[in-house]
């Protein structure tokens, strides 16, 4: 059924997956004459409750630390049967007294979920966890709580790339984290098409995960593992936590590239396009809707019905991987804000092979900035040469489809190109639009200012392109002062190796980034 496991690591992960899960859910039919074009297998498992139930819950695990849950508990209403019922006595017979911590209340959201009520949208102060807008129930295996640390603690903060290092290594010493918590899920599989990992890169969760990657590359090596790697806006941060940012950051991205199938570094631009957005930079709730809504449209093809138009993880990944070791992709995203733009989105979806090749600029580009100062005038970010590119298009009528599949290069065209050093392009399209749910904040806005509702046209872009080499120079001259001297050397090198799998075929003329 080429099912993918979903790995959530972290605050930012798993605020970006409860919207995740929340699209997916909205694809579910519930009538016989509605056919949903999502292959809902793929993602979600069928089970049973202790009562006999039926389920169908997300093929995920989710990891973070004590307190970050919300009101998400481990043992939800599905499986909790036996609740008032005495707990176990068999070693003690002597009289019990339980304690309780005072319970968190329910969001208002969540609490018209349960009573079957229209929920009332949220809003960036109600949100307090990222379980305050879920909409799905998960699987009592998803739930992972890390008791060793506390969010947001100030006497032990979780933000050293080491510090995650070292939790993985110690959890996994006594569990074996991929046995307790990943092998369940794997078995459940007939046929697995990819593992997809969410996690922060610039705090410790980059250390935790850099582990955990190499574990899943050990364990199963041929399985495709994509890495959405989050960083959080530098805006407001100290110059400080800036840098340990950027170091934490270096430190994962060297590490986790030499496991991934395909690495994308993600966050929200300090600068936005114009009207087109309105969302509050300090609500992780907008931010990770923003980025979800661009993460769940590029990889809409993994899970489409259609086998005409499905395209397997491991498909993208050689197309993106197109001379070699060039995993490291960026992330852009446009949306139709009115008819008129979405006539011109469709046109541009027309574009010819050669022409997509030359590399689609769209309006928002996620590529995270690697320089301490924030505004810099350049971070690499010129027209590029672009290698490869994959273009997702969701929103197109039956017609448009076929007249842009006209213009669709075969995988022999493609194959003559990567032979001869050319950009490789592959395009994909859908008609089904990106739904703005109740749990979604209004965050995309029509040339008038209204709030668009409903639901959306989007055309996303993930390419590897030269901007790459000048990005990880970049970040290599930004934090390698910053780096112990055992590990400058290293450091130093893989980045540059990195960056030099950029230049196959081309050079830039420029060495900025060589001289530490």
């Amino acid at each position: 059924m080429h099912e993918i496991i979903t790995l959530q690591l972290g605050q930012q992960s798993n605020y970006l997956a409860t919207h995740f899960w929340n699209t997916q859910e909205s694809y579910f039919t519930y009538s016989e004459d509605q056919e949903s074009p999502i292959d809902h297998d793929i993602h979600f498992r069928p089970g049973l409750t202790p009562d006999g139930t039926e389920t169908f819950m997300p093929r995920t695990v989710i990891y973070d630390l004590k307190g970050a849950f919300g009101t998400l508990r481990k043992i939800n209403a599905l499986y909790d049967v036996n609740e008032e019922s005495s707990p176990p006595q068999a070693l003690w017979h002597g009289a019990t007294t339980i304690h309780r911590a005072p319970a968190l209340p329910e969001s208002a959201y969540t609490q018209s979920l349960n009573a079957g009520l229209p929920p009332p949208r949220p809003t960036p102060s109600s949100v307090r966890f990222f379980s305050d807008y879920a909409r799905v129930f998960f699987h009592p295996r998803s739930v992972v709580q890390l008791h060793e640390h506390e969010l947001h603690s100030s006497i032990a903060p979780f933000e050293r790339h080491a510090a995650g290092e070292e939790l993985f290594a110690a959890l996994d010493r006594e569990h074996d984290l991929l046995d307790r918590d990943l092998r369940p899920f794997v078995e459940e599989a007939d046929h697995m098409q990819g593992v997809q990992v969410f996690a922060g890169f610039d705090d410790a969760w980059g250390g935790f995960a850099s582990r955990y990657v190499e574990r899943v590359r050990d364990e199963y090596g041929k399985v495709p593992v994509w890495v959405w790697g989050l960083q959080e806006r530098m805006g407001g941060v100290a110059r400080d936590k800036r840098l340990l940012r950027l170091a934490n950051k270096a430190r994962t991205l060297t590490e986790i590239y030499k496991q991934a199938s395909v690495v994308v570094p993600l966050a929200v631009p300090e600068r936005l396009p114009g009207a087109g957005i309105q969302l509050d930079p300090a609500s992780r709730w907008h931010t990770s809707a923003l980025l979800a809504a661009a993460v769940e449209s590029a990889m809409l093809p993994s899970r489409l019905k259609d086998a005409a138009r499905r395209e397997t993880m491991g498909g993208m990944a050689d197309v993106l991987n197109a001379m070699g070791k060039q995993s490291v992709a960026g992330l852009q995203m446009s949306f139709a804000r009115s008819e008129s733009n979405a006539q011109k989105d469709t046109r541009q979806r027309r574009l010819t092979e050669e022409q997509l090749s030359e590399g689609v600029q769209l309006d928002i580009r996620f590529t995270p900035s690697d320089q301490l100062d924030l505004y810099s005038r350049s971070n690499g970010f010129d027209r590029p040469r672009v290698f490869s590119q994959l273009i997702a298009s969701r929103g197109y009528g039956d017609e448009e489809a076929e007249q842009a599949e006209e213009v669709e290069m075969d995988e022999q065209g493609r194959r003559v190109r990567r032979s001869a050093y050319e950009p490789v392009t592959k395009s994909y399209n859908s008609p089904l639009r990106f739904p703005v749910l109740d749990s979604f904040p209004e965050i995309f806005r029509a040339d008038d200012g209204e709030a668009l509702t409903g639901a959306l046209d989007i055309t996303t872009s993930l390419s590897t392109d030269s901007s790459v080499s000048s990005r990880l120079k970049q970040l290599r001259t930004t934090v390698i002062r910053s780096i112990g001297l055992e590990d400058r050397e290293t450091l130093g090198n893989e980045l540059m190796e990195m960056a030099d799998e950029y230049h196959e075929g081309w050079s830039s003329g420029s060495d900025d980034g060589e001289d530490d």
